[in-house]
């Protein structure tokens, strides 16, 4: 998943290591941390197999290092399509589902149900799993780990609730418009006083 987030990010625009790790966090932070101990080899791994290219850029200062900018290869841009358009079960994991929805935009129309479908279930399946433990274990467990299992159970529910609103967008429009709210821009609400 690492791979598609890399190839993902540099498709935007070229970064440097530093600049690619606080996007990767900004960008995927509630579904994974990255540490540089897993980003810079990933890095290193897809310069060796053609998907990015390494620049030093101009060295101002030669006292300095030099920050080497990433960016993606023709062969990085047609990995980073065939990663996207794929609708394999490590897409409907927690990690693997959050790095892919994170790119929904440029993910074909039919991968997206498809992936949505595949978590809906997967998500079934633990909630399912998650109620028959309960049931089983009636009686058993003390109160925190009864506690436990019911926020995994309505956490769950939730997801599959939102899920099921996400497909029936998908299928009602698949190619939706960009959103066309300006960025860091804050609406005035009423009473509040107009300083623009």
């Amino acid at each position: 998943m690492l791979e598609l987030a890399i190839l993902g990010l540099l498709l935007e625009s070229p970064m440097h290591g530093y600049e690619l790790r606080k996007r990767l966090t900004g960008l995927l932070g509630a579904f994974r941390a990255f540490s540089y101990g897993s980003l810079y080899p990933a890095l290193r791994r897809l310069q060796t197999d053609g998907l990015i290219a390494e620049d030093a850029g101009p060295d101002l200062l030669v006292k300095r290092r030099a920050k080497r900018v990433y960016q993606l290869t023709p062969l990085g841009r047609e990995r980073f399509a065939e990663l996207v358009a794929d609708t394999g079960p490590q897409n409907y994991t927690d990690d693997g589902f959050g790095v892919h929805l994170a790119f929904f935009s440029r993910t074909p129309a039919e991968a997206r149900v498809r992936i949505l479908e595949g978590r809906r279930r997967q998500v079934e399946e633990r909630r399912e799993g998650l109620r028959d433990a309960v049931a089983k274990a009636n009686g058993t467990l003390d109160r925190y780990t009864r506690q436990l299992h019911q926020l995994g159970l309505e956490s769950s529910e939730r997801e599959v609730r939102w899920l099921n609103e996400v497909i029936a967008a998908e299928q009602a429009d698949p190619n939706p418009a960009p959103s066309r709210t300006a960025p860091n821009r804050t609406v005035k609400t009423e009473g509040e006083p107009d300083h623009g």
